[in-house]
């Protein structure tokens, strides 16, 4: 039997896959690591970190596995997207990276407007400018400590940066440098008007390889530290949306995920790469070759229902905090919803909007709340697909994946509010899945990733609408739509109350 390794590096720890050939799953092993919080919107890891961790459980797997090492034949990888690494003109490392979810970089992204114009920048590269995109942050190091970008002689997103320290060689795929504001995502090359009109050198930006593609086999040094064969393969990877889109068979078009973790997905596959949905939704290359795909995010999706329990029933196990939900009807007789706890992402790009509840009264109990909140994080990326129907897309089979897949309630209320089919997958594993896949892909174990996909994934229960519930939650929808106008005005005079 052969195998391949898929290593998901996340935001707070890194996991590893060790997958067969027949899509099974036959060690896990995760490994965390701390975030630097130096102050308010700030978020950076040391890089170091991850190739600790990493080599760590590489190492344990290897010591676990009972075959002959040289039957792993690959390993692929699924990243965090948009962080930014800096190396020198020795390959050190410059600086802890800044990650994704940073968000000192909002007077960098007026800049990029302010240079480049909203709507040319939405032509060349899909996307909005917002804090956790890659090139604000290289202009915020540019600007606040100019000695250490004068020092930068290329830059990395998280995994490519692990990729290289396994085996010296430098590359980026268009999955994750599409995250970047530097690619020109219907190209898929480094955009020269945009490296022009803010003064940086091509030579920074790694070259382009396609997700599956090797990139090396691993270095002798880090196969004596871990025990890996040094024939192991090593592929480019792909970015974590993307890999867990692979993981979940999003594949083709009509094909939609829904994953719901502590912020939430909307995703679906895209063929074209002229559609324009005007910066309302993202819009990156996937981690199959010559296609593409949209997302909305929810910021606070399942952090919501974890804040909410956290917070009014922090000694209960979760299903005793859920009991009672199936008991209410659809609508929580009356009370919304809006999961705005940190801000918003999609379709309200908006820092400063907070959840709301609406319409409490005195015969609301406890699970009256409950089910708001898990109506409300649904509707939220009710939104999302909403926009996709409306720039004509069809969308009627979704595969839930992540907290929102563990419960049946949540499952069928999916199913009636997105109105189309629920999928759920019989094992889940996600982004780590997808970078197995594309490494037993790379390594020609398949003709194609939906080769694969038809292998490694199968669907074990099926949820379909609900046709009353379906007519309820479309009018529940339009009520919920507006809150966030109704509120916008009151949450931007209470921002100078919050500490």
């Amino acid at each position: 039997m052969k195998y391949v390794i898929g290593v998901d590096l996340g935001t707070s720890a890194v996991k590893i896959l060790l997958v067969n050939q027949k899509g099974e799953v036959c060690q896990e092993i995760s490994k965390s690591y701390p975030l630097i919080i130096e102050k308010s919107g700030y978020s950076e890891q040391n890089p170091e970190e991850w190739v600790k961790k990493t080599s760590e459980g590489l190492t344990e797997l290897v010591q676990q596995f009972n075959g002959n090492v040289k039957d792993i034949e690959g390993i692929s990888f699924s990243g965090q997207m948009h962080g930014l690494v800096l190396l020198d003109q020795d390959k050190k490392v410059l600086r802890n990276a800044i990650l994704w979810n940073d968000t000192r970089t909002t007077a960098q992204c007026q800049e990029i407007y302010n240079v480049m114009g909203k709507e040319r920048l939405l032509e060349v590269t899909k996307n909005p400018a917002l804090e956790g995109f890659t090139l604000p942050k290289i202009l915020w190091v540019k600007e606040q400590e100019s000695q250490i970008y004068e020092r930068s002689r290329v830059f990395m997103l998280p995994k490519d940066y692990l990729r290289f320290r396994m085996t010296g060689n430098i590359h980026m795929e268009y999955s994750d440098a599409a995250g970047t504001l530097m690619l020109n995502v219907a190209k898929r090359e480094w955009s020269t008007e945009i490296l022009s009109l803010f003064n940086i050198s091509p030579k920074f930006c790694p070259p382009l390889v396609e997700s599956h593609e090797c990139v090396g086999t691993i270095t002798a040094e880090f196969a004596s530290t871990t025990g890996l064969s040094e024939a192991t393969k090593v592929f480019a990877g792909g970015a974590d949306n993307a890999c867990g889109a692979i993981g979940s068979g999003i594949l083709s078009e009509g094909k939609t995920l829904s994953s719901i973790g502590t912020s939430g997905v909307v995703l679906s596959y895209e063929e074209r790469n002229d559609l324009d949905f005007k910066g309302k939704v993202h819009y990156f290359n996937h981690g199959e070759e010559n296609a593409y795909y949209t997302m909305g995010v929810t910021l606070a999706a399942g952090f919501s229902l974890s804040w909410f329990k956290e917070t009014f029933a922090n000694q209960e196990a979760f299903d005793q905090f859920l009991e009672g939900v199936d008991s209410v009807p659809p609508g929580s007789n009356g009370l919304l919803f809006t999961p705005y706890i940190v801000g918003e992402r999609t379709p309200h790009a908006d820092s400063n909007i907070r959840g709301s509840f609406i319409g409490i009264n005195a015969s609301h109990e406890r699970k009256h709340f409950v089910r708001a909140v898990l109506e409300g994080i649904t509707f939220s990326l009710n939104e999302s697909i909403e926009i996709f129907r409306q720039n004509g897309k069809t969308i009627d089979t979704i595969v839930s994946i992540g907290g929102g897949a563990k419960n049946e309630i949540w499952l069928q209320m999916q199913a009636d509010i997105f109105d189309a089919k629920i999928e759920k997958l019989s094992s889940e594993q996600g982004p780590g899945m997808g970078a197995a896949m594309l490494a037993a892909y790379g390594c020609g174990w398949f003709t194609s990733l939906k080769e694969c996909a038809d292998r490694f994934i199968q669907t074990s229960k099926t949820y379909y609408p609900i046709k009353e519930n379906v007519e309820t939650y479309k009018k529940l929808f339009v009520i919920y739509q507006q809150v966030y106008t109704q509120t916008k005005i009151l949450n931007d005079q209470l921002t100078e109350f919050r500490k």
